[in-house]
């Protein structure tokens, strides 16, 4: 049978705790009180208030939702009424999808029932927004510690996500999961090198998996966890490398003989930055010709009586000719000079 999804009134008395929060805080100077006795009081309190935080922060979400949705129906369809609504109570945009984001995760892990209302105050106010985001595997097994008394923050997500990342990865080796059952190879160290795999292709997987079959320890798994990394920045740049395309090159040889000497990091790095050139180069045309436009455009619509105007034209002049010089500091000791060759049909 299919649990029903919690009422309003659950969830508002799963969320209900006192509004007037009165500590008898324990004294400081009282040496009559024991250093553990002190922090315990303290943390109990501590944990009270982060509740109290959770619930207010939670119920704002909802709240700045109803704005957001009631403009969106009845507004002028820019969402001007909700800015005016956050600005009069000094709250930023990205605070208040912030907040709605938070009341979405929670009312989300109630409604598909992964979460029942007397869990709600053990979670962070970062832990329902990446239990939203996780697997439904994942939410319930968050949710299962969460209703056994576990404190639940961000940390504990991670964890857990990383377990079942770990352990339902087909792309693992059963000699490496054995080893995660065991606890000898902790599965925050083996969730990296499972998303790096996923971004390869089959033909590249065989001689990572292998290698670490036979090497299944935490030495091993960061040593190809970043190879992983730099083999799928290699593969992902060279791709889009146009003036590679224009060259006999075999990448795959050249891919070898990376892996060969052990310079793999170097060669992706390579790739990257000959692709991050290229775009730069094309930005930088861009902007030339449009500075050129603007400055043409602006030169015929001033005159004698803008003599200013003229001086900033003056000024930039430099920037728009064919050769371009930039000063590399402000001493002027270190420039720069581009020549920009035109294609004629550019």
């Amino acid at each position: 049978m299919v649990p029903s999804a919690p009422s309003t009134e659950e969830i508002i008395a799963a969320l209900e705790i006192p509004t007037n929060l009165n500590f008898d805080l324990p004294d400081p100077e009282d040496e009559a009180l024991q250093d553990h006795e002190f922090q315990s009081q303290i943390d109990n309190f501590w944990k009270l208030c982060e509740r109290f935080d959770l619930q207010t922060e939670i119920w704002r979400g909802r709240i700045l939702r109803a704005v957001r949705d009631r403009e969106k129906q009845g507004g002028d369809g820019r969402g001007t009424g909700f800015l005016n609504w956050l600005k009069q109570r000094e709250i930023t945009k990205s605070q208040a999808y912030a907040l709605i984001q938070l009341a979405n995760s929670a009312d989300t892990l109630l409604e598909d029932g992964q979460l029942d209302p007397e869990s709600i105050n053990n979670f962070s106010k970062r832990a329902f927004v990446e239990t939203a985001k996780a697997a439904p595997e994942v939410q319930k097994l968050v949710s299962h510690a969460a209703h056994n008394g576990e404190r639940i923050t961000r940390r504990e997500v991670k964890q857990l996500a990383d377990e079942w990342t770990a352990m339902s990865s087909d792309l693992l080796p059963d000699a490496v999961k054995e080893k995660a059952t065991e606890g000898s190879l902790p599965p925050r160290h083996l969730a990296p090198l499972v998303k790096e795999l996923e971004k390869l292709p089959e033909g590249h997987l065989l001689s990572l998996q292998k290698e670490v079959s036979e090497n299944p320890d935490v030495d091993t798994v960061k040593h190809l966890t970043s190879s992983a990394r730099s083999l799928s920045k290699y593969l992902d740049a060279a791709a889009q490398v146009q003036t590679l395309k224009a060259y006999p090159l075999d990448l795959e040889l050249a891919l070898e003989e990376a892996l060969r000497l052990d310079c793999l990091g170097t060669a992706a790095d390579l790739v990257k930055q000959a692709t991050q050139l290229e775009q730069t180069a094309a930005k930088l045309f861009s902007t030339w010709k449009r500075l050129g436009s603007l400055s043409d455009r602006l030169y015929v619509d001033t005159g004698a009586s803008s003599p200013n105007l003229r001086s900033l034209l003056t000024a930039l002049e430099n920037l728009t000719q064919e050769i371009i010089e930039v000063q590399l500091d402000e001493s002027g000791e270190r420039s720069v000079r581009l020549r920009i060759l035109q294609d004629p049909e550019a």
